[in-house]
């Protein structure tokens, strides 16, 4: 697995912070202002500290919106009117004589980060370290998912949930409970700006894309446990929690418990050494064609197991493909495995691979791999393979910590594990995380398949 850790930071640095406040982590990269979702700019004058720059008016467009939507979904969906944001902050975190924001004692703390302060109901941000970077590496719509998951935080204080409850019931809410309902009700947000509803905000599918890839560096490290105060989930369950919102609105979100919420950062196997290119290969290999060959045994079919090697992609399905007149899985020779699995890790090269025996499965059971749906299926199938390995379940080779991780950030970037064996694949990376999320969290007979 690649290690990232030297991009990530521990989640606001100390726990007992982050009982606090809600916050994000710092996000590696040079400032750059780029705000191309914002139709018009709200002055940012009402923002304390503002320095009413261009990253300022972004952020400030941002919530005005945010809560133009809470305005209009809060009561619907909690029965009571939207009470307004009581402050929002700006701050330099490298200015070291300036004003420490709320729940802070210096602005140095907030390097890298936003917050929501519940103590006097105010959202805080870094416009030195964070939004520029973010929007220059993932675009404005990261500063508007970042942000709407921060006022998400007032959104289930509103609705009851605060720390006072916390406190009081920590094994009915959770830190990882409320940080997917914020992460839910900020998809909330994206889908309403994506439908064109929101009044300054232009937003985009490839925004949404874009913004998502963002969860791949604000997940936890891989050594967190999901009952760790400072818990906000893996780059999956940050991506679930957001897909949910964005498909289902508010509603969704504020129905989460801990009892119908699966939460997967805690749940792989094994941990292991790296592994080199080639044993990654042999190892995913000999766990795909243990599970997959089962499940088509299991549905009457006859399995024997692809040859898997370098070579040629076949029908432009990219660097893994599925040869049926062969039976063979090839992986392009060209170097591009090689280069998923050196700057993600071993488990992108295994999504893919999984996907590539989800369509040698349908192919043995004689279902079509041509066409949208195929892809779709062979996705689902590589989601619900990868969930089997994570519990090191039927045959499968266990996943380390981190692996599912890696699936979500080759899915969201490329769209090779979605290409049929004629190598059209699905355009939207949030298309093709929701088929994978699809089988993780329903198995094989979400995909159509007992």
């Amino acid at each position: 697995m690649f290690d990232d850790s030297a991009f990530r930071r521990a989640l606001c640095g100390i726990g007992a912070f982050c009982v606090l406040v809600a916050c994000t982590t710092a996000v590696p990269g040079e400032p750059v202002a780029r705000t191309g979702i914002t139709k018009e700019n709200v002055d940012p004058a009402f923002v304390n500290g503002t320095d009413r720059g261009e990253i300022d008016q972004l952020a400030a467009t941002v919530v005005t919106d945010v809560q133009q939507y809470w305005r209009e979904n809060f009561e619907p969906t909690f029965g009571k009117p939207w009470q307004p944001i009581n402050g929002f902050y700006s701050v330099d975190s490298n200015d070291q004589v300036g004003k420490p924001p709320p729940c802070t004692s210096h602005t140095s703390e907030l390097e890298g980060n936003a917050l929501y302060c519940a103590s006097v109901d105010s959202v805080v941000w870094d416009r030195a370290a964070l939004l520029p970077v973010l929007n220059a590496k993932y675009s404005g719509a990261a500063v508007l998912l970042v942000l709407a998951h921060e006022i998400g935080h007032a959104v289930h204080h509103r609705a009851g949930i605060g720390a006072e409850e916390q406190r009081k019931q920590p094994e009915r809410y959770p830190t990882i409970l409320t940080e997917a309902m914020a992460d839910c009700f900020a998809g909330a947000t994206l889908r309403w700006a994506v439908d064109g509803k929101a009044p300054r905000l232009r937003v985009t599918q490839s925004d949404v894309d874009s913004a998502m890839g963002v969860l791949t560096v604000l997940r936890d490290p891989i050594d967190t446990v999901d009952v760790d105060e400072a818990t906000h989930g893996n780059a999956f369950d940050r991506a679930s929690a957001l897909q949910d919102g964005y498909t289902e609105g508010p509603r969704r979100c504020a129905g989460m418990t801990v009892q119908n919420r699966r939460f997967t950062i805690s749940e792989s196997a094994v941990s292991r050494p790296a592994r080199t290119y080639q044993q990654s290969v042999e190892a995913i290999s000999s766990g795909l064609d243990g599970w997959f060959g089962g499940l088509v045994r299991r549905n009457s079919g006859q399995w024997s197991k692809p040859n898997t090697g370098p070579g040629a992609s076949c029908g432009g399905q990219g660097p893994a493909s599925f040869c049926v007149a062969e039976h063979a899985i090839r992986l392009d020779g060209k170097g591009e495995p090689q280069r998923l699995h050196d700057q993600i890790g071993d488990y992108a090269v295994g999504a893919l691979l999984a996907a590539r025996y989800g369509l040698a499965a349908m192919a043995a059971l004689g279902r079509g791999v041509g066409g949208a749906g195929a892809g779709r299926d062979a996705l689902c199938l590589a989601g619900a393979y990868t969930d089997a390995a994570s519990r090191g379940a039927d045959g499968s080779a266990a996943l380390a910590p981190g692996d599912l991780d890696e699936a979500v950030q080759v899915l969201l970037g490329y769209d090779y594990g979605s290409r049929d064996v004629a190598g059209a694949g699905i355009a939207a990376g949030f298309d093709r995380l929701s088929a994978f999320r699809s089988g993780v969290l329903g198995g094989a007979k979400a995909c159509g398949i007992g």
